[in-house]
């Protein structure tokens, strides 16, 4: 099962939209392995975007990031990075589909709701960063084979 990296941003907290992108995630079909709500430390905020350091907007990335809390989720599934990439839409919500998350929810570009890993190895890189191993947690849905009796 592929895992993936997805952040409710501060202006997705603060505009109470974490259980909207939840539900649109698990509509997908998509398992919820780990959650926790945070503020970020600058510290943490650095290496997550690590690889946009050397970008004009670095600096307003991860003072925004640090503005309020996050909700920090891993979500796991065949394609799961892929699938949690389609469901929020493009980084630009006024780009973004309508019926994505942010084609839906967003206006702002930096402001756009949520992150999501870009590629599996950058999941792996990200999730190990915001999670521990005893943070994540693996189960089997009422509708499986196991639990359903069948």
């Amino acid at each position: 099962m592929e895992r993936t990296l997805v952040l409710v941003k501060p202006d997705g907290v603060q505009r109470r939209q974490v259980g909207e992108i939840i539900s649109r995630l698990e509509k997908r079909g998509l398992q919820l392995l780990g959650m926790k709500l945070l503020q970020p430390s600058s510290s943490l905020a650095e290496k997550h975007y690590e690889s946009l350091q050397d970008r004009p907007f670095y600096p307003s990335l991860i003072a925004f990031l640090t503005s309020g809390p996050v909700v920090a989720m891993v979500w796991g599934g065949p394609g799961a990075v892929e699938a949690v990439r389609q469901s929020l839409g493009a980084t630009d919500p006024l780009k973004a589909a309508p019926g994505t998350i942010r084609g839906d929810l967003g206006l702002h570009i930096q402001m756009n709701l949520a992150h999501g890993s870009d590629s599996p190895q950058t999941a792996e890189r990200e999730v190990a960063l915001w999670f521990s191993p005893g943070e994540l947690v693996s189960w089997k849905a009422a509708d499986e084979e196991w639990v359903a009796g069948r």
